[in-house]
């Protein structure tokens, strides 16, 4: 499943770079409660602490992702990539994935980006904002979602696209209690 590999990497590359939990949490921000439970893959994190465990262990948010290695162009056909990784979109706690990310890259060596397609279905958890370093491009295929941003409050339709800065507190969900798909292209700095 891919949230015990994904927590799998993080604890082997934690401890080949010979990093403590404590460490790990002090230097990424993240709770040391949440890594320990996302290494022993207990619950499924959102891309927020993703991306912070991964700048603090200095690795792409792609190596945390991918399971194979791919040094030419990668081809979806479709938009139908094989392996989907299910997050929350919560960055603390939380076991039930309410994002189905379905990688459009997965496995190309040393991008600085991340493209997926997301399958988002509709919850009623209190919409708890995060952030993270980077941008996000977000474009609706199907469906409605709402993107809170800070302070605003943006409704989005089949069509639609917002581009934001991800260091702004923000939630992505879906409007109505319909489930809606996107495009959404990720890059962090590395």
């Amino acid at each position: 499943m891919a949230k015990a590999t994904i927590g799998e990497k993080i604890k082997k590359l934690r401890k080949d770079k010979e990093i403590s939990l404590e460490e790990l949490s002090k230097n990424s921000g993240v709770k040391k409660d949440l890594i320990k439970d996302i290494e022993e893959g207990e619950i499924i994190p959102s891309l927020a602490p993703l991306i912070k465990i991964s700048r603090s262990l200095g690795v792409r948010l792609g190596t945390l992702l991918d399971d194979t290695i791919e040094e030419g162009p990668v081809i979806v056909r479709e938009g139908k990539a094989g392996k989907v990784i299910h997050f929350s979109g919560q960055e603390d706690e939380t076991s039930e994935s309410h994002l189905d990310f379905y990688s459009l890259a997965a496995g190309k060596v040393d991008r600085h980006m991340e493209p997926f397609i997301v399958q988002v279905e509709p919850h009623k958890d209190k919409f708890k904002l995060s952030s993270h370093e980077g941008e996000e491009f977000i474009y609706v295929l199907e469906g409605e979602i709402e993107i809170l941003y800070g302070k605003e409050k943006y409704h989005l339709r089949e069509g639609d696209s917002i581009y934001y800065d991800s260091v702004v507190p923000h939630h992505l969900h879906t409007r109505y209690d319909k489930p809606a798909k996107i495009l959404a292209v990720v890059y962090t700095p590395f």
